[in-house]
């Protein structure tokens, strides 16, 4: 079966056979397979009242397990955004009920970020809408394929991950 990234790689070996544009026929199809993606999540998340980074946050504490709380520090290092943005972000879903701040009891300057009922039940059902989104993205494929396509994605993505910025 022939898909855009076959006649794009097609294209440019016809013009530039001076070049190796075999890297396209792997990288192109990753982003053109995120921008489905990125659609199906923003779906997902719409339709349980969230955005992106609204569930980012609300995942975060969720899987840090009970009481499901974490420092601002935390939520940084977990969704990669500065201190500014984290902040906005907090005031934002505490305004929806969603999170509320606490002292933190170990230093008496900080606080951590809570977890509401609320927040919690927004987080657990719009995961539930973003898995259906992705296995259906994944329909296609059968289970060893999935497993072979995860294996090969995380040997390319392990080191950007291991590396400090």
């Amino acid at each position: 079966m022939e898909d855009e990234v076959d006649r794009l790689v097609a294209a440019w070996r016809r013009e530039r056979p001076d070049l190796d544009v075999e890297p396209l026929e792997v990288l192109s199809r990753v982003s053109r397979l995120a921008r489905h993606l990125d659609r199906a999540r923003r779906l997902a998340f719409a339709e349980h009242g969230l955005e992106s980074w609204e569930f980012d946050v609300l995942t975060a504490l969720r899987r840090a397990g009970s009481p499901y709380q974490l420092s601002p520090g935390q939520l940084l290092t977990q969704t990669l955004v500065t201190s500014g943005t984290m902040t906005n972000r907090i005031d934002r879903l505490a305004k929806r009920g969603l999170v509320e701040r606490q002292p933190d009891p170990s230093d008496r300057r900080g606080v951590l970020v809570s977890l509401t009922d609320s927040g919690r039940r927004h987080a657990d059902e719009a995961l539930a809408g973003l898995l259906a989104q992705e296995r259906a993205l994944l329909g296609d494929l059968t289970t060893a394929q999935r497993r072979e396509l995860a294996a090969l994605l995380r040997a390319l993505t392990a080191p950007f991950d291991n590396t400090p910025v």
